[in-house]
């Protein structure tokens, strides 16, 4: 029987430029745009509407410019002090190898058949110049996981919330890869359940 796990408050950062050009960001660090700004404010404002001890919760993001700016706005949107978390490395977002900066279309024009490889199986499939899979990304994570032992508020990446979904909530490899994961939002995972506020 495994023990329940605590409550999971997952923010995606906000929106960056090369969200906005859909670039492959991985583990490139870019900075959040204006809009993304705003998205953290937002993502702040909704976890207070839906924690009333918001400030008793743990807060850990990814090291990364764009997690941490995002935690401190939304930090600051709530009233607590912009620098009251921690940071956890692993966390950081899944990288692309030799394709970050690269959008869908440029890597499928530069090597189709890798771009083929990796839209059969999403889950599995790393791309060259040490890029990690999801799955990858999921054994490096279920230890971040583990270790919880209060209800966290996370800020952390589009990436790592589908690995997040997967392990905690049991979504098959198939779905969790090609799930959207917002900006501006809360993704709450209680127990095997997870809704978006």
């Amino acid at each position: 029987m495994t023990l329940s796990r605590p409550t999971i408050y997952f923010i995606r950062h906000g929106e960056t430029d090369w969200n906005l050009e859909g670039r492959l960001q991985g583990q490139k660090d870019i900075p959040l745009n204006d809009l993304g700004r705003v998205q953290a404010e937002e993502a702040g404002r909704r976890l207070q509407s839906i924690v009333p001890h918001y400030e008793d919760l743990a807060y850990l993001a990814s090291p990364m410019l764009r997690t941490r700016e995002t935690m401190e706005i939304l930090r600051t949107a709530i009233g607590l002090h912009p620098e009251g978390y921690r940071l956890d490395e692993r966390l950081v977002e899944i990288t692309f190898g030799s394709w970050e900066g690269m959008t869908w279309k440029e890597v499928r024009k530069a090597e189709p058949q890798m771009a083929a490889l990796r839209e059969r199986d999403k889950w599995n499939y790393a791309p060259p110049g040490g890029g990690e899979s999801y799955a990858m990304l999921t054994d490096r994570l279920r230890p971040v996981i583990d270790d919880l032992t209060r209800e966290t508020v996370i800020v952390a990446h589009g990436g790592v919330a589908r690995a997040f979904l997967a392990v905690c909530c049991g979504i098959n490899s198939r779905q969790a890869a090609s799930m959207d994961i917002w900006q501006g939002r809360v993704l709450v995972i209680e127990g095997r359940n997870h809704r978006w506020v």
